[in-house]
């Protein structure tokens, strides 16, 4: 389940939650992709869940650090839209096109600024399936 290749569209906000919402297929799909690799006590002996919880570690960390960084990077990009809005705004105050352009990238800015705290919510509730499943399994590098 790898991450979408590509720069995401930051222009578009609609456009930017669709590529996060596919991007985060991953943690959607977390307890059922562990409920079927990771074998019951019957099973033990056939997968090797070690590995198996070690690629979704690695799976996880790849989609969680890819989206974050779009995130970031879009936000980077509308907060200097928003800053040269301001400057031109400055400039013309009496330009009410402009004025609605400024306040429409603003929303735009503050909608990605929240879609940092969805991603913390999203990557916690995984990072607590996986540790319950994961955890007699395969012991993750101490930087997490």
């Amino acid at each position: 389940m790898a991450a979408p290749s590509g720069a995401a569209s930051c222009e578009d906000f609609a456009e930017f939650q669709e590529l996060l919402r596919v991007m985060r297929t991953i943690d959607d799909r977390i307890v059922h992709e562990l409920n079927t690799t990771i074998p019951t006590a019957s099973f033990v002996g056939k997968v090797d869940a070690g590995q198996t919880c070690r690629e979704l570690y690695e799976s996880l960390m790849d989609a969680h650090t890819s989206r974050e960084r779009i995130i970031k990077n879009c936000i980077a990009q509308t907060s200097s839209v928003v800053k040269t809005l301001r400057e031109e705004r400055e400039k013309a105050q009496d330009d009410v096109a402009l004025l609605k352009q400024l306040r429409k990238e603003q929303t735009k800015l503050k909608l990605m600024q929240s879609e940092l705290n969805v991603e913390e919510v999203v990557n916690d509730r995984s990072w607590k399936v996986f540790n319950e499943r994961c955890r007699i399994h395969y012991k993750p590098p101490k930087s997490q």
